[in-house]
């Protein structure tokens, strides 16, 4: 049976300063992510549904994400207050505090819209452990960027392979990955 689509919450992983730091993190992808993300929480607030903020407040000392610095800060793209903020040290924000997974299904929540940062890390993780809790998953892959990875061995894995992959994984077993179009239209 569809539910509604009044019922889903989107979900906004991650979208803190500390990922400008290009230093750090190396190439990103997909610069139009934080712009995607603004016109989903735009449309989410226009409809009145749930939007939560994931926050990662890593314990790592010199990380560009640990807490309590100006790189644990939000990005100026999330304006205004969410209905819930989670706050987490690990991937999913589905293992954060407050239990994501008890406020969504107190609200009657059956389906989650992923976006953020990083495509193949907190949100691909977020978006398969949400599934696997039997929500019914959107991913909005434009909505989410992440960085080439570099091997030891100085072999790059360009940031949109990644980010292709991800989809390619999500939408093969998890659910769907769609666009922020098809999910503002």
């Amino acid at each position: 049976m569809r539910q509604p689509e009044d019922a889903r919450a989107l979900i906004v992983v991650d979208v803190q300063r500390g990922f400008d730091d290009a230093g750090y993190w190396g190439r990103r992808n997909n610069p139009s992510c934080e712009s995607n993300v603004a016109a989903l929480i735009r449309v989410w607030r226009e409809h009145e549904r749930p939007i939560v903020y994931v926050r990662h407040d890593s314990s790592t000392v010199g990380s560009p994400l640990e807490a309590g610095t100006r790189g644990n800060d939000f990005k100026d793209v999330l304006e205004g207050e969410p209905d819930l903020i989670v706050s987490k040290t690990v991937h999913s924000a589905f293992h954060g505090s407050p239990d994501l997974d008890g406020w969504l299904a107190a609200r009657g929540i059956t389906g989650i819209v992923v976006c953020g940062i990083q495509t193949n890390m907190c949100c691909e993780t977020t978006a398969r452990v949400g599934s696997d809790l039997g929500y019914r998953l959107e991913f909005a892959l434009d909505a989410t960027h992440t960085f080439d990875i570099v091997e030891r061995d100085g072999t790059v894995y360009p940031a949109d392979e990644i980010a292709r992959c991800t989809a390619a994984t999500l939408a093969a077993d998890f659910g769907r990955v769609a666009t922020t179009a098809d999910l503002t239209g």
